[in-house]
């Protein structure tokens, strides 16, 4: 299970084992650790940022036991749907095994897409959680997952595009005799020209690697401004990966094709969903209204509420009435001398024929 990959036109050599470690005799592979530890980022990255969406962590929390799992079903069956070939041994049997070894490769990202979206609005339904705004957070995710998944691919040595010449061309002998297997090299000599390192095949596992990680970074940069609505995010990523999608799609020599038809269903379906994702954005920036809240703006608005509660008691302070002055009462001999004498004084008003009020 070990290839040797290199990159000749960058003086880069790699060999690669598919098979990380076993345990108790089961084989732990690469992909699915790579993918795994793309889906404990994406989650941290949630989980941090939530707030910033209006989303409570417990919230997102319970979506996840429900999202991801129909995420993974969503990308398998997708993949199986357009490649059913996957779950038959080599004697023709189907094997419903090999029809669910996602471990083993074969997670169409678009599958994973559908399938979160669905169930996703399935879960805010149920509780009450607004749609755009889950929609928006998730989406980073998604992007932090297919950033790292892809080197998964990578490992596995596949998700390759077709012959080039470029100087990050990517060659082993596993991918020469693919090609050769699919009838997709003119000759002997483009054979032996891969073996050589001659000719090379575009790395298109790195060229959707880094188109989401610059998505990530542009998505990062609106955040940080802030959203004009909800559901900005979630739509910006549609259209951005989309149109990469359909470009690098048009590249790779493993496609997915619509049901026998020379239509990669990829491409068609960036294409489509970039397009419908362009028309939802305008519409809903005409009428959905400031976001709730506007992401990026959580620091700023608790340094307003600081702000705000230290001059309301500063003022309470001020407005506070001065500490009463506290005259001190005569002595009780004192007191009683006056009042005796008080008594004298009417008693001689009333013999001299005073009235009292």
């Amino acid at each position: 299970m070990t290839n040797t990959v290199f990159f000749p036109g960058l003086g880069l050599e790699f060999e690669l084992n598919r098979v990380a470690f076993s345990v108790f005799g089961h084989n732990i592979y690469w992909y699915g650790i790579i993918i795994a530890g793309g889906f404990l980022l994406a989650v941290a990255f949630g989980l941090w940022k939530c707030s910033e969406f209006g989303m409570d962590p417990d919230t997102i929390t319970d979506a996840i036991f429900v999202v991801v799992p129909s995420a993974i079903i969503g990308a398998r069956l997708y993949y199986v749907i357009f490649n059913p070939a996957v779950c038959y041994t080599a004697d023709g049997s189907f094997s419903f095994l090999r029809a669910i070894a996602f471990w083993d490769g074969g997670l169409a990202i678009y599958g994973g897409v559908i399938a979160t979206v669905v169930s996703a609005l399935i879960f805010c339904h149920v509780r009450k959680v607004d749609f755009w705004s889950g929609m928006d957070i998730t989406v980073y995710g998604l992007l932090i997952g297919q950033m790292i998944g892809r080197w998964g691919n990578f490992v596995n040595v596949e998700a390759y595009g077709s012959v080039t010449g470029l100087p990050w061309r990517m060659c082993s002998e596993s991918i020469a005799n693919d090609l050769w297997r699919g009838g997709l090299l003119e000759s002997n000599l483009a054979y032996e020209s891969i073996l050589d390192g001659a000719l090379g095949v575009h790395p298109t596992f790195l060229y959707e690697s880094l188109w989401n990680l610059l998505g990530f970074i542009i998505l990062l940069a609106l955040m940080k401004k802030g959203r004009k609505f909800n559901g900005q995010m979630f739509l910006s990523y549609v259209i951005w990966y989309g149109l990469g999608r359909a470009a690098i799609e048009g590249l790779r020599t493993d496609s997915l094709y619509f049901f026998g038809t020379a239509i990669r269903s990829s491409q068609i379906l960036g294409l489509v969903s970039a397009a419908a994702a362009i028309g939802i954005y305008v519409f809903r920036r005409r009428t959905a209204g400031p976001a709730t809240p506007p992401a990026g703006t959580a620091s700023a608005v608790e340094k307003v509420v600081t702000e705000e509660t230290e001059e309301a008691a500063t003022a309470a302070v001020e407005a506070e009435p001065a500490e009463p002055v506290f005259v001190e009462e005569p002595p009780e001999e004192v007191q009683t001398k006056e009042k005796l004498k008080i008594e004298e004084n009417c008693k001689e008003e009333s013999g001299n024929g005073g009235k009292a009020d």
